[in-house]
């Protein structure tokens, strides 16, 4: 039987948030997010250096946008869940306290791809070669990170007695669902959803050699789409835009955005992008870098090559 009377097939919930190393508390929720980071960052190094580039531009790149993308993260959640934090009886301070939880992917999001861009343009790094190569890899993060909301017994959804009913403990229910020990396991749902489309991405971009962005582009429509239903579901507190929670809005302005930009893309943008980085193989760059005596314009060929799509590089890792 679950809790209070509960179905007798259901999902348990981990009795366990956190643990301790000597002084440290190390908490589970830090823990999913690191194994997802750790993967995307893998993931997308593969597809990187296969396409040409050099990983060192790549950990760079996703070095500032994992950080300024934490920033935006908890930026966007307090902004979302200002009276959690602001208010009579609350604590100010408390929106620093990430550790407790409440990061938005969505924040993520804006944060990492602004901080990507400019690092980007920096490094003389193509920037939806850049997307498209951590595209796969940051879906299936997200999904492995909503392992951390499991243990922590939050953003599930309604009642649900079926046999897949999450079990909730008493005191991390909403008030108006005090009497009910099952809900539905939206951490599973956008688990699933998310490691299903990082693997449908490296197939497609195996199966189509998509470039220029639009790997990133078919990750908004997935995601995009998924969040979008699977946000509806939810019982936690969140401001409404009319009938749609806020981040049911936001993921349909990236579901949208995503469908728009890979037509566009489709028909300005055909193929792959002869090269990923300037310095990178193929780059225009790159024999200068290896004989400052070579001639930069002796590079011209590389590239005439390379717009058949068969260039340096051209094939994407899984």
């Amino acid at each position: 039987m679950g809790q209070d009377g509960g179905v007798l097939l259901s999902i348990p919930s981990p009795d366990i948030r956190s643990f301790s190393l000597g002084p440290l508390t190390i908490h589970i929720y830090a823990l999913c997010l690191m194994a997802g980071m750790a993967a995307a960052w893998w993931i997308g190094s593969r597809r990187w250096v296969a396409r040409g580039g050099r990983p060192e531009t790549f950990e760079t790149i996703a070095l500032w946008s994992i950080l300024i993308g934490i920033v935006f993260a908890r930026i966007y959640h307090v902004l979302t869940h200002w009276g959690d934090y602001f208010g009579p009886g609350r604590n100010p301070w408390s929106a620093l306290y990430i550790w407790e939880g409440g990061i938005a992917i969505f924040g993520s999001l804006i944060g990492g791809a602004l901080a990507a861009f400019l690092v980007c343009r920096h490094l003389g790094a193509r920037y939806g070669a850049f997307a498209d190569a951590l595209a796969p890899g940051l879906i299936i993060a997200q999904g492995i990170g909503r392992l951390g909301n499991w243990f922590n017994q939050e953003l599930f959804g309604g009642p649900d007695d079926g046999p897949l009913g999450l079990e909730i403990d008493p005191q991390y229910r909403p008030a108006e669902y005090a009497d009910v020990a099952t809900f539905q396991p939206t951490f599973l749902y956008e688990m699933t959803w998310n490691i299903s489309g990082g693997l449908l991405l490296l197939w497609l971009d195996r199966r189509f050699k998509l470039g220029w962005g639009k790997v990133f582009a078919l990750y908004m429509v997935i995601y995009g789409t998924g969040r979008f239903f699977i946000e509806g579901l939810r019982t936690d507190v969140s401001y409404q835009l009319g009938p749609l929670r806020t981040n049911q809005v936001t993921a349909l302005l990236v579901l949208l955005g995503g469908a728009l930009l890979f037509v566009t893309l489709t028909r300005l943008r055909p193929g792959r992008e002869p090269w990923v980085e300037r310095r990178g193989i193929g780059g225009p760059d790159a024999e200068a870098d290896a004989d400052p005596d070579v001639d930069a314009d002796a590079d011209s060929g590389v590239d005439a090559d390379a717009d058949t799509g068969t260039g340096g590089g051209a094939t994407a890792a899984s």
